[in-house]
């Protein structure tokens, strides 16, 4: 007999509010809605309905869960919601881009070699962009239940969602119990930002009890007394109430007669024991061997593979489907659809149930024996099965084998980028482990990269208490424990507190340390030198790199051999660029050698970006972008899309710039991508300063300010990149040259490695050209690989020519300027903003004249009044005619503007085409013959035409 209510009682309310949210997605506003409650209270009834309505709708329904096998068992939900989408034609992979290989960590289809997890936030982004993907063709409805039993990287997608579903036809449906812990206080936290709805669902009236157990019995009337202890002992549980009529029914107590139900007997069913003793009842139906599977099936939890509990059972095969079909008759389990061999208890509370049957002595053997099986079967406890037997263990008192078998799925917990669950797990490791100090301090080896990758750096540190107190332990091992600390402080941005945790290293490492300690504590302490403020930061952090390599060499070590030699590269771009190149290459062959695909990533975007310093080119840039998507290299491919959008301010295609800076910016902070945001800023305010916009200059930096930290190595190119441009363009070369006197300062004080702050170019051609630098100071640029760099030389070559032309050198000035023109042909505002700067210098060995009418048409149409006025200023110096900025000037043919032609001399020259004499053009143009005489006598002295004929002649050629 089917007791189970067939409609929705009770939640009006919870209906009409899923209804608006589903009719809400299908116009493509979606969003996240969570269903709070205690455990039967109704939320995957709820579900159901809506999964029901959106599939009546035409919609996509993607479902997964939450589930208790084992302690924690990353991104289960999200992978098993999202591998329904492969079961029929395969999503349309084409939008992802680089998301997809991240996606291979939960979708078989797309794993290859190459797929990697960055971090939590990349995975959630996504798994965003498949949704909406998807969404694009039919609104989706991803229904997530028992977030409860989620892990903590399923969490983090969650949330992210939840922030970033609103614009698209997608809502999440999500179920969690309303107990404390973590989940449910992120959902609440995800409420109060006003980004999802909450529904708390309440228990049912008594009333609605009634309702519910009449639609249960499918009658309009039920017993009063029935109705009356449905409501004292189920205190409005929906859940509850099915199990209490379904244990009356079963039992006898409540039948079906010619006037209806019929209550025989008292009922005696309280709650909770009347929920367990309705289990205890349907399991004694089935037997002993029916409840020893189905004891073994709690003891692996909520949900149970078939293959173990045979194998616990030593049962074959008929007889195992024989008890579970008794077991889906007596309504405890069902098939756990689409997994095969796997099922699943109706309701959670069922396998406690079960469990609450057995004596400790009973569970513990259970546990013990179902461990053993799952050992034979799945050598080695790949995946899942390794805490799962962790718990068993547990459960089986066996404290030490549990701690160790939690501390290596928390080891391959973090390999596979779920450090929230890795946490966890070496967590219940530790507390397991107490006595064991060599196991612990492998728990601690783990633990402590795995606090620095879910962000709790201060935890971290609290942990150097447990690393001191570890007595006995050997020094090697110490040494270990240290530098994973200095690790975590380097990306914690602690930088003294990782250099004194190296200190304590070295000092316990002895003057014959092996290679595998010195290469990763040397390669930490260079990444360390690197990033605290001194003057010999440079010198000291290329050392430790060089002696990391060597190191990592020798103890073969290729993940800090990569980081050494790359870090090299980085370094050595000031001096050499072939020499960096040199060391990226090696990076990247070791990295393929050893398929470290994220290394290899790096390495080829290094040397692209080398190959644009020198050439100011980005079409190597392509291949290492196009191997950052491939692999899913998220970090990877924004680093290449903010160099990207440098170089389209530094090329004037500053509307392109304005674009590729906002969408980073969106994502970079998203992802909290610190170090690019931070870079991207100063890519900002160089954007405003490079257009002269002095506010926007300013609050870009002010911008940049308030995350860059006191030693950041942009912070150079915000003075002399971003603010000395700007006061440049303002014609104010005394700001411009306190600017770039502040870059260096900052970086005699501070080396950086980045090399475009002024520093090498501008500053010696500002220097030069007022007198405080002289040739000197030029040999020493000249010398330096930084002054090779295109944008650089640009300045550097200029400077060069000026310095030629005072010494009377004047060939060898004009090959210098040219070489300069050709550096700065693809930077068309600096190009100009030079010929403005040089041309007073050059009447001896240049042509300042067509030089100044050049930057003053740039700067005109720029709208950079400043620059475009010094510009006729200089020119009236010089004798020559100016160009007259009044209204019809922009009709003038550039070619003309460029002569000096004004407005209403253009005119004249138009009406020249036909031929026609003065007085004509003298009543056309409503003015005197004599005006007309005047601005031809102009015209063919600023065209160069020897007379009026040529003239017109030239004025009919131009108007065909």
């Amino acid at each position: 007999m089917q007791t189970r209510a067939p409609h929705v009682v009770g939640r009006d309310r919870e209906v009409e509010a899923l209804t608006q949210a589903l009719e809400r997605t299908r116009t493509s506003r979606g969003g996240a809605l969570f269903l709070t409650g205690e455990a039967g209270i109704g939320k995957s009834r709820l579900a159901r309905y809506a999964a029901g309505q959106a599939y009546d709708a035409g919609m996509r329904v993607l479902k997964g869960r939450g589930t208790s096998i084992g302690p924690m068992v990353p991104f289960r939900p999200i992978a098993e919601a999202l591998l329904g989408l492969f079961r029929g034609e395969p999503p349309d992979d084409s939008a992802l881009g680089p998301y997809k290989p991240v996606l291979g960590t939960l979708i078989p289809d797309w794993h290859d070699h190459r797929s990697t997890t960055e971090s939590v936030v990349v995975l959630a982004e996504a798994v965003l962009r498949l949704l909406a993907s998807v969404a694009r063709k039919t609104p989706c409805l991803l229904v997530l239940e028992d977030l409860h039993d989620a892990d903590a990287e399923t969490l983090a997608v969650i949330e992210y969602l939840a922030d970033n579903l609103e614009d698209q036809p997608v809502l999440l449906l999500a179920t969690i119990r309303n107990e404390p812990g973590n989940a449910l206080e992120l959902i609440r936290q995800i409420v109060q930002r006003g980004v999802a709805a909450q529904l708390e669902l309440r228990r049912l009236t008594q009333l609605e009890v009634q309702r519910m157990a009449a639609s249960c019995l499918d009658s309009e009337e039920v017993p009063a007394e029935l109705c009356d202890r449905l409501w004292t002992d189920s205190a409005g549980n929906p859940f509850v109430i099915e199990e209490l009529l379904h244990g009356m029914v079963s039992g006898g107590l409540l039948v079906a007669g010619s006037k209806g139900w019929q209550v025989l007997g008292e009922l005696k069913l309280p709650v909770p024991a009347a929920f367990v003793r309705s289990v205890a009842h349907r399991t004694e139906r089935l037997g002993p061997q029916g409840r020893e599977v189905l004891s073994i099936a709690a003891v692996l939890g909520h949900r149970f593979p078939l293959s173990v509990v045979q194998k616990v059972t030593c049962t074959d095969d008929r007889q195992l489907l024989s008890h579970l079909h008794a077991g889906v008759a007596a309504q405890l389990v069902t098939p756990d659809e689409p997994a095969p061999d796997w099922y699943a208890f109706r309701h959670p509370l069922t396998a406690d149930a079960l469990l609450a049957q057995l004596t400790p002595n009973e569970r513990a053997s259970l546990s013990r024996r179902t461990a053993d099986a799952i050992e034979d079967l799945h050598p080695g406890l790949p995946g899942d099965w390794c805490p799962l037997v962790a718990k068993l263990r547990f459960d089986a008192g066996s404290p030490a084998e549990a701690g160790k078998l939690f501390a290596e799925a928390g080891k391959r917990a973090l390999g596979n980028g779920a450090a929230g669950s890795a946490v966890t797990l070496l967590d219940r490791a530790q507390l397991l482990l107490v006595n064991e100090i060599t196991a612990r301090a492998d728990v601690l080896d783990t633990l402590l990269p795995a606090l620095a990758e879910t962000g709790e750096f201060e935890r971290a540190f609290k942990l150097e208490k447990d690393v001191a107190e570890l007595g006995g332990l050997d020094g090697p091992r110490r040494v270990k424990l240290h530098t994973r600390l200095a690790r975590v402080a380097y990306l914690a941005g602690w930088y003294p507190e990782g250099v004194e945790q190296v200190r304590i290293a070295r000092a316990l490492l002895g003057s014959d340390a092996p290679d595998a300690l010195t290469a990763q504590l040397d390669v930490n302490d260079a990444y360390l030198a690197l990033n605290i403020p001194s003057s010999d930061r440079i010198s000291s952090a290329e050392s430790l790199a060089r002696q990391a390599a060597e190191a990592a060499a020798r103890a073969e070590l290729p993940m800090v051999g990569c980081e050494a030699w790359q870090l090299l590269g980085i370094i050595t771009r000031e001096h050499d660029l072939g020499a960096a190149n040199a060391y990226f290459d090696k990076a990247r062959a070791l990295a393929e050698a050893h398929q470290l695909p994220i290394q290899h990533i790096y390495a080829l975007v290094r040397m692209a970006g080398n190959d644009w310093l020198a050439s100011g080119s980005t079409s190597t840039f392509d291949r290492a972008h196009e191997a950052a998507y491939r692999a899913g290299a998220i970090t990877v491919a924004y680093n290449v899309d903010a160099i990207m959008a440098l170089q389209s301010v530094l090329v004037g295609n500053y509307t392109e710039a304005s674009g590729q800076i906002d969408r980073c910016l969106e994502a970079t902070t998203r992802l909290h991508l610190r170090a690019l945001t931070r870079y991207l800023l100063m890519v900002k305010a160089t954007l405003a300063g490079h257009r002269g916009l002095r506010q926007e200059t300013d609050d870009a930096t002010r911008d940049f300010e308030a995350v860059a930290k006191g030693g950041a190595q942009e912070i150079p190119l915000c003075y002399g990149l971003a603010r000395a441009f700007c006061a440049l363009l303002e014609e104010n070369h005394a700001l411009a040259i306190f600017e770039l006197d502040r870059a260096m300062e900052q970086e005699s004080q501070n080396p950086t490695t980045f090399h475009l702050s002024g520093t090498h170019g501008v500053r010696v051609l500002l220097g030069v050209l007022d007198g405080r630098s002289g040739w000197p100071e030029y040999d020493a640029l000249a010398t330096s690989s930084a002054a090779g760099m295109r944008w650089n030389r640009q300045f550097a070559d200029l400077a060069h020519a000026v310095l030629l032309g005072r010494a009377g050198r004047p060939d060898e000035a004009r090959a210098a300027f040219c070489r300069a023109q050709e550096a700065a042909a693809i930077y068309p505002m600096a190009r100009h903003l030079g010929l403005r700067l040089v041309a007073a210098e050059a009447s001896a060995w240049g042509d300042p004249v067509t030089w100044l009418r050049a930057a003053e048409e740039y700067f005109h149409q720029a709208g950079n009044a400043a620059v475009a006025s010094a510009c006729r200023g200089l020119l009236r110096q010089a004798g020559a005619p100016v160009q007259q900025r009044r209204s019809g000037t922009d009709q003038v043919p550039k070619q003309l503007r460029g002569h000096g032609v004004t407005a209403r001399e253009f005119e004249v020259f138009g009406l020249l085409a036909d031929r026609l004499g003065n007085k004509a053009i003298a009543t056309r143009l409503h003015i005197s013959p004599r005006t007309v005489e005047k601005h031809v006598a102009s015209l063919i002295a600023k065209t160069g035409q020897p007379d009026r004929e040529s003239l017109s002649a030239y004025a009919a050629a131009l108007s065909r």
